[in-house]
């Protein structure tokens, strides 16, 4: 893998990501929660700012945008053109299926709306890293603030399909609740049960839950096992249709 991934917090629970192509020294913050940690990450590694790749437009992804801009000013805002009006000035602004690059490093854009109407996500490819912002998280997904609930599932499905063992970053450190969540619908799933053990312990220890991966999610994350008997037993809607399932799963986790 030639790109180097650094992760850190900002606020209370973002999740500050850099993605660092050594060849060309080009830097991307994935999303821009506060400039304060992303730019002593930069320092500690001695990396410049070139890009920021933004997934969507809530003020917890976008308001460091400006201090980082302060910082780097030639650094480009790369972000949804569906959300540029919310966003500001987007250097590029892009949707479905265009490319971006992080110095040689070059991402697809995947349109994944619900948590938001034009989230995006970055697909690293060549270097099996997906960025889906807050869209899909570890055992969770987002609320669908935006679009009814089939567009965030069907969302939710096409990243599912994607390469399994391909590394997915998360917007938040959400894991734990998440997982714990996930517990009350599959009380008897084997990987869930020790999915949420390990990530009891990486917490307890002040560790990260992230990155996980898609095979990982597909094992334990409720929302994306809308379709499995055990999951549409415990919402009480066996055989019905994944999208009830989900929209049932949605609406217990707003309340939880």
């Amino acid at each position: 893998m030639a790109a180097h991934i650094h992760q850190f917090l900002c606020l209370k629970d973002n999740f500050g990501v850099l993605i660092h192509d050594p060849e060309t020294r080009h830097t991307a913050a994935i999303d821009a929660p506060e400039a304060g940690p992303i730019l002593e990450a930069l320092a500690a590694k001695e990396w410049n700012l070139t890009e920021i790749l933004v997934t969507h437009h809530h003020l917890d992804h976008i308001g460091g945008i400006p201090g980082l801009k302060a910082k780097f000013p030639e650094a480009r805002v790369i972000g949804p053109a569906r959300e540029a009006d919310k966003i500001g000035k987007l250097d590029q602004a892009v949707g479905e299926g265009d490319q971006v690059t992080v110095g040689r490093l070059e991402a697809m854009v995947l349109d994944i709306p619900g948590h938001t109407s034009g989230h995006v996500a970055y697909w690293f490819e060549g270097e099996d890293i997906l960025f889906t912002g807050d869209t899909l998280f570890a055992m969770g997904c987002g609320r669908g603030f935006e679009e009814p609930p089939n567009v965030l599932f069907e969302s939710l499905m096409k990243l599912a399909k994607l390469n399994g063992e391909i590394q997915v970053y998360c917007g938040h450190e959400y894991t734990l609740a998440n997982g714990e969540f996930a517990l009350t619908i599959e009380p008897d799933n084997v990987l869930l049960r020790d999915r949420v053990a390990e990530v009891r312990q990486l917490r307890a220890e002040n560790k990260f839950t992230l990155p996980t991966t898609l095979t990982i999610e597909l094992g334990t994350n409720p929302f994306l096992r809308a379709d499995e008997p055990s999951v549409q037993q415990a919402v009480g809607l066996p055989g019905a249709d994944p999208v009830a399932v989900f929209t049932e799963l949605r609406e217990r986790k707003n309340r939880a």
